[in-house]
């Protein structure tokens, strides 16, 4: 990950509090245009940064696998779903699949994802801050500004965007 985005992270790790705060009375305060303002921050963001210059996502939180996921990613390597759950797949305490280790087994070196076509639908739809009703998705959102430099830039020009 290059520098940059490390001390964007860390800034936004640093005001974890604050933006917990704010996304709180954000999804009381029920803004009409919410979605549109954070679609346009998404576009806006999203020209400043390169996911092939971070890939934290990919190396540090792992994504929920979905039957057909599963399936997808299986056909694509070659295996069926069965070894494919035995070899990268364990089972969660919410009883769901994720991958046994991080990072994802299929993010290589130059954190480009070797299964980008048959990714699950979890990586396809990261962030989530190009997605409608953005109201419910405060506590991820929460969780991703630390994760994902794009979502901390999102969170810190809505606070500015929309001052509660």
């Amino acid at each position: 990950m290059i520098h940059a985005y490390k001390v964007i992270l860390e800034q936004s790790r640093k005001k974890k509090d604050q933006t917990k705060k704010y996304l709180e009375k954000l999804k009381k305060s029920k803004v009409r245009n919410l979605d549109q303002v954070v679609m346009e921050l998404d576009e806006e963001v999203w020209s400043e940064i390169d996911c092939l210059q971070c890939a934290n996502c990919c190396a540090t939180t792992g994504p929920l696998l979905l039957d057909k996921d599963i399936e997808r990613l299986a056909k694509s390597l070659k295996m069926r779903p069965a070894n494919f759950t035995e070899t990268f797949l364990k089972i969660d305490e919410d009883k769901d699949y994720v991958f046994k280790a991080m990072p994802c087994p299929f993010l290589g070196d130059d954190k480009y994802c070797s299964q980008y076509e048959s990714r699950p639908n979890a990586c396809r739809e990261y962030p989530h801050t190009s997605q409608r009703n953005f109201s419910v998705r405060l506590k991820i959102t929460y969780e991703n500004s630390m994760i994902c430099p794009a979502v901390a830039l999102i969170v810190d020009r809505l606070k500015l965007k929309i001052p509660l």
